[in-house]
């Protein structure tokens, strides 16, 4: 059938046909038969290159529009993939390329290049190709405009990405410095009571103790029975003023934490709870954990939270019974502090200076203080120190 491609090119009515096929379409298409030379051409084709078809027919359309690469450096024939693909018989597509047009302007091009087979006889040969191109200018200039916008969001990205890095390590460097802060207050506090304490013992306690032993020595020697009941009231309020001393001074930084340690101090703090709250209190401590030395900061920061979770249930809890327990759990240590009140819903972030405080002293001695509540199921606080016990 194609065995003369170009006799049968000029034959009319078979032409006839072909151009109304070709016509119907917006993309250029064209034929070519194996010297490259051009059979036929759509309108379409013609235009974006800027010929009319009959100025085309028969031009070797290599030379024609596809001679040169997009850097006006000349493409010889055997680089062309058009003439590559019918010579090997395969189709192609391409969207890397440029066609020139007649005013020697160039246009970049997507085309696809298709053989034409003569499989009349016995043997399937290729006798020419059809192409098809398109000028892709407006995709190419709305992709490159895609680009700079992608281009420009990932720049702006990457600069908001740099700057919230930024500032999150400034917030985090800050919240680090806040901690140490925080951690170094309850230090200096603690030893500030422990110098009051002190100071109070010494200066307040002994005084006390001398004006005691003074009327003791007057009433003594005083035959007057109502200056004997004045004197004895004297000794009822200073016997008051040395308890209110003792208590202060229990407040201010308990001896027995720093001469007995912790489970005594822990112990002596429930039994004063409970005799001032009238609460049921218990203590379930281990022996093995008995015998657990934390150091003085440790020990300090386990007793005011203790001390806190205490005072909260006081106030707060509305409860009946107190249990306070110390266990280890492998190598670490966990104190829970436990009621039957009236329970809380647990805040996500805890608000108020207590709890807050109560996390600060956890976290600086490398704790872990968690809060589990309902309403009306009672609260248990507990703390977990981390390889507390050594192998």
């Amino acid at each position: 059938m194609f065995a003369n491609l170009h006799a049968l090119s000029h034959h009319h009515a078979w032409r006839r046909q072909l151009e109304l096929l070709l016509e119907s379409t917006g993309e250029g298409i064209y034929g070519i038969d194996l010297h490259g030379r051009c059979i036929f051409i759509n309108k379409a084709g013609a235009d974006l290159l800027g010929y009319s078809p009959d100025e085309v027919l028969g031009r070797n359309m290599h030379y024609l529009m596809h001679h040169s690469h997009a850097d006006a450096q000349l493409m010889p024939v055997h680089e062309c993939r058009i003439f590559k693909a019918y010579q090997e018989g395969r189709g192609v597509r391409v969207d890397d390329e440029v066609l020139w047009r007649r005013d020697g302007s160039s246009f970049p091009a997507e085309y696809a290049s298709y053989p034409i087979r003569d499989n009349s006889g016995d043997n399937d040969k290729v006798v020419g190709a059809v192409v098809t191109f398109n000028d892709i200018t407006e995709r190419r200039a709305t992709q490159a405009a895609l680009q700079r916008a992608h281009d420009e969001l990932e720049r702006r990205v990457a600069e908001r990405t740099a700057e919230l890095s930024e500032a999150t390590a400034r917030l985090q460097a800050s919240h680090d410095a806040l901690q140490r802060l925080s951690a170094h207050m309850n230090v200096v506090r603690e030893e500030e009571r422990r110098h009051i304490a002190r100071d109070i013992h010494d200066e307040l306690g002994a005084t006390l103790t001398a004006l005691q032993l003074e009327m003791n020595w007057l009433r003594g020697r005083i035959d007057d029975t109502a200056l004997r009941g004045k004197i004895d009231e004297m000794l009822d309020m200073s016997r008051a003023g040395m308890g209110a001393v003792r208590r202060i001074l229990n407040d201010l930084r308990p001896g027995v934490l720093d001469h007995l340690g912790l489970w005594a101090a822990l112990e002596s703090l429930l039994t004063d709870f409970q005799q001032r709250s009238k609460l049921r209190c218990q203590l379930d401590c281990e022996d093995y954990v008995e015998r657990c030395r934390l150091g003085r900061e440790a020990e300090t920061a386990v007793y005011r939270i203790v001390q806190e979770v205490l005072t909260n249930i006081s106030r707060h809890a509305r409860a009946d019974h107190v249990r306070l327990a110390a266990f280890a759990v492998g190598r670490d240590l966990q104190l829970e502090v436990a009621d039957d009140g009236c329970g809380m819903r647990v805040p996500a972030q805890p608000t108020s200076f207590g709890l807050l405080g109560m996390q600060e002293r956890a976290r600086a001695i490398g704790g872990e203080l968690a809060i589990h509540s309902e309403p009306d199921a009672g609260t248990t606080v507990r703390l977990l120190i981390r390889g507390a016990f050594s192998a």
